[in-house]
């Protein structure tokens, strides 16, 4: 009995994973733009938003980039728009002049990397969800929650993650 209870559950185990894996194919409209879904960050966002730390440092620990690492300089970022770092999976708004925010580039929903900063809001191209650039509150869904908010500093004209 215990050979066939085992069984099932590795079946089962295996079927969620391709049900997983499936979730945020290339097919679910968002064309060849969407990135796969992370794992890394995403899970658990935080319900904060701005330049603060995400809840306990979960985010900014997790981040791929060392602590202090240079991501561009304060003229990259428009005024009223801003821009993604794909690779440090953060997205850096500008919403008013001087202002700076920063976010996780992690959509809530399925986890896929957003891709473009226009209108006011953050956007992912998987399933349409969009956040706005404020404070990273859900605009249009099916996101579930804002993005979490990264911890970023500026210093003269470097905007630094951490």
């Amino acid at each position: 009995m215990h050979a066939g209870r085992r069984t099932v559950l590795t079946a089962g185990a295996a079927g969620a994973a391709g049900l997983v894996t499936a979730c945020g194919s290339s097919g679910d409209g968002g064309g060849g733009a969407a990135s796969a879904p992370k794992t890394s960050r995403g899970a658990t966002p935080s319900t904060g938003a701005g330049a603060a730390s995400a809840g306990a440092g979960a985010a900014s620990a997790e981040s791929s980039a060392p602590a202090g690492e240079a991501l561009a300089k304060t003229s990259d970022i428009p005024v009223g728009g801003g821009k993604v770092f794909e690779e440090q999976e953060v997205v850096v708004t500008q919403p008013k002049e001087g202002e700076f925010k920063g976010f996780s580039a992690i959509c809530t929903h399925k986890g896929c990397t957003v891709v473009a900063v226009s209108d006011g809001t953050i956007n992912c191209p998987c399933h349409g969800s969009r956040y706005r650039i404020t404070d990273a509150a859900v605009v249009a869904g099916p996101a579930p929650q804002p993005l979490a908010a990264e911890r970023i500093t500026v210093t003269g004209d470097t905007i630094r993650l951490g």
